[in-house]
């Protein structure tokens, strides 16, 4: 038995890992914005892995702010909630909160159901770029060989291929300054905390900011130097959504 169980695992994974070399839509962060925009993208049936450094999904999501786990939400994205089964709490107008285990745990759950490919404990380490430096793609390695001294560190990371992909990293905003290391965008970096003006303006600026490359979340509040947004998810679910409809909008285009 023991066996068998090591050889199911091997071989279940070593077949993931074959599909996920190249998809349509690779999602970098496995918070709100990128399992929302996974989610979307799985829906309309495209091929989207999420590769998430942590063991864990949903970034923030589970905590909501300063370790209490309650999640609010301004409208119009208690609708999302409304999709996912999700029972809130309405504090004022325009203003609910639920549970962030229950949330993340409903997100989670639908982005899988949908189809969305998902790789935890894996760190994006560099893009792929084609000609005029578009991002095809990025550069993963196991999380766990950050953390080895560096005389036994050398493991080579690997190379997934896409037609777009999402930076949905947070604040990090790890992809686009990967761009900025070799010298294709300035990041200004975010700003100070106002949330009513960044969530409206993280949504607006969700989308492409570079050919190959979209940026969701506050991934966008990075690239885009617009004010931090706080303990609150609405946008983020919202950025993710548009994100997802840019990313699905060119793929559509780029087949005719």
């Amino acid at each position: 038995m023991e066996s068998s169980v090591t050889n199911a695992i091997i071989s279940q994974f070593a077949e993931d890992m074959a599909s996920f070399s190249q998809v349509d839509v690779i999602v970098v962060g496995g918070g709100p914005s990128g399992l929302m925009a996974a989610l979307d993208l799985a829906k309309k049936n495209v091929k989207v892995l999420v590769v998430e450094r942590n063991p864990h999904l949903g970034g923030g999501f589970w905590l909501g702010g300063f370790f209490m786990n309650t999640v609010t939400i301004r409208s119009p994205a208690e609708k999302i909630m409304d999709e996912l089964g999700v029972k809130y709490k309405r504090f004022q107008k325009g203003l609910y909160g639920a549970p962030g285990p229950l949330m993340c745990s409903k997100l989670i759950a639908a982005a899988c159901e949908a189809g969305a490919g998902m790789l935890n404990m894996v760190s994006f380490d560099d893009v792929v770029l084609r000609e005029k430096n578009r991002v095809a793609g990025v550069v993963v390695n196991w999380t766990s060989a950050s953390t080895l001294p560096k005389a036994i560190s050398m493991v080579d990371p690997v190379a997934l291929e896409s037609k777009v992909v999402i930076d949905a990293t947070g604040h990090d905003a790890c992809v686009v300054r990967k761009l900025e290391e070799r010298g294709l965008y300035k990041v200004p970096g975010f700003g100070a905390m106002w949330i009513e003006k960044s969530e409206d303006e993280v949504v607006r600026h969700s989308g492409f900011c570079h050919p190959g490359l979209i940026v969701t979340g506050m991934a966008v509040s990075t690239t885009f130097g617009l004010p931090r947004m706080g303990p609150t998810f609405g946008s983020m679910l919202l950025s993710g959504r548009k994100g997802a409809k840019a990313a699905y909008d060119f793929l559509r285009k780029r087949s005719k």
